[in-house]
C-alpha cells in the first residue's frame, strides 16, 4: 500500500504556492518534507488531506482519492499544537474519533480498552483521567498523537508536529515518534523546517523549495548527496565550494574532481601530513576535541578540527586533511 501524489499543484489567486510535486510514500515508512518557512510544504500537505483545493492526483493503494472529501480519505491530519479538546480528559481526546463512529455498551468497552493501548503506546498510561490543563507541552502533543492514531487512519498527516515545543525537548520527542510510528506500523508524511526533526523521525527525505520538489530518496542517501548548492546548506554543510578551491578539498580527500563542494562541519582535520595549510583564527575546546577556523591558504575560512592534546595558538600555521566521508560533490544548480 502506497500514497501516490503526481503532479499536485495548489495556488492562491493565480499565485502557485505548490508546482507539480509528485511522490511515493511506501506503507509503513515515514516520508519528511522538509523546507524553509514559506516553500509550500504545509501547504502540500493540506492539498493531500483534501483541505486545499489541488489539481493533480492523489492516490493510496492505487485508489484515487483526489476528488473524495477530507473525512472519506482515511487520512489522519495531526498539527503543530496538538489542538486537544481542553474541557475532556485525555482518555475522551484521544476516544473522540471512535465515539463519532460506534454506539452501543459493547463499542464503549472497545473504545476503552483502545484507548487504554494508545495511551500505553505514547507512554501515558494512568492519564486517561487527566485534563489536557494539566499536562506539559510534550505530554499534549503525545496525547494528540494517540488520538490521531486511534481510528487507525491508512495515513497520518504531521504538521510540523514538534514545532511549538522546547529545543530540548523537540530533539528529546522526536525519536520517542520515531519509534512510536515504527511500532504502530503508521505510513505517515511529515513536514517540517527543522533538519534534524526530519533525520531523527523520517526514514525518507524530501526537500521543497519555492513550491518545488528538488529532492527525494532515502534521508541517507540525500544527506550524503545533495543536488545543489541551496539543498547543501539547507541540510546544514557549512561551505559550498566552487571551482579551483572544490577540486582542492576533493584532491585533499582522495576523491575525483567536480565543479563544486559542500564541505561538512569537521570535515576539515588537522593533519601534520595534510595537504593544505593554514593560519588558525581562533579555538574552542569542547569534551571531546578542539573547534578551530583556519584561513586556509587560497581558500578562506574554514571549520577544522583537532584532538585534545594538539597544541596550537591563534596564529599558528597547521596543516590539514580533508574526511571523505563528510564532503559531498555537487551536480550544480
Amino acid at each position: 500500500m502506497t500514497l501516490t501524489i503526481r503532479d499536485l499543484s495548489v495556488a492562491y489567486d493565480d499565485v502557485p504556492a505548490v508546482r507539480g510535486v509528485s511522490l511515493e510514500v511506501p506503507d509503513g515508512s515515514v516520508l519528511a518534507v522538509l523546507g524553509p518557512s514559506g516553500c509550500g510544504k504545509s501547504t502540500l500537505l493540506r492539498g493531500v488531506a483534501g483541505l486545499e483545493q489541488a489539481t493533480g492526483s492523489v492516490a493510496w493503494d492505487g485508489e484515487d482519492v483526489t476528488r473524495l472529501p477530507t473525512h472519506r480519505r482515511g487520512f489522519a491530519l495531526m498539527f503543530q499544537d496538538g489542538q486537544l479538546f481542553d474541557h475532556l480528559t485525555v482518555g475522551r481526546n484521544v476516544g473522540y474519533a471512535l465515539r463519532l463512529r460506534s454506539r452501543g455498551r459493547a463499542a464503549r468497552a472497545t473504545e476503552h480498552a483502545r484507548v487504554e493501548e494508545l495511551l500505553a503506546l505514547v507512554g501515558l498510561e494512568g492519564y486517561a483521567d487527566r485534563l489536557p490543563r494539566t499536562l506539559s507541552g510534550g505530554e499534549r502533543q503525545r496525547v494528540a498523537l494517540a488520538r490521531s492514531l486511534a481510528h487507525q487512519p491508512r495515513l497520518l498527516l504531521l504538521d510540523e508536529p514538534l514545532s511549538a515545543l522546547d529545543a530540548g525537548l523537540r530533539r528529546h520527542l522526536a525519536g520517542e515518534l520515531r519509534e512510536i510510528l515504527t511500532r504502530a506500523g503508521t505510513t505517515a508524511l511529515m513536514v517540517t523546517h527543522d533538519h534534524e526533526e526530519a533525520f531523527s523521525v523520517a526514514d525518507r527525505l524530501a526537500v521543497m523549495r519555492e513550491g518545488r520538489l528538488v529532492q527525494e530518496g532515502p534521508i541517507d542517501e540525500v544527506w550524503r548527496s545533495p543536488v545543489d548548492a541551496g539543498t547543501a546548506l539547507f541540510l546544514g554543510y557549512a561551505r559550498v565550494l566552487e571551482g579551483d578551491a572544490a577540486r582542492r578539498v576533493l584532491a585533499a580527500a582522495g576523491a575525483p574532481a567536480a565543479a563544486a563542494v559542500a564541505v561538512r562541519r569537521s570535515a576539515v582535520v588537522v593533519d601534520e601530513r595534510g595537504p593544505l595549510e593554514g593560519e588558525v583564527r581562533s579555538i574552542r575546546s569542547t569534551p571531546q576535541l578542539q573547534r578551530l577556523v583556519v584561513a586556509v591558504d587560497g581558500l578562506g575560512d574554514l571549520d577544522a578540527v583537532a584532538p585534545l592534546d594538539h597544541r596550537t595558538s591563534p596564529g599558528d600555521r597547521v596543516r590539514l586533511g580533508v574526511d571523505v566521508t563528510r564532503v559531498a560533490a555537487l551536480a550544480g544548480d
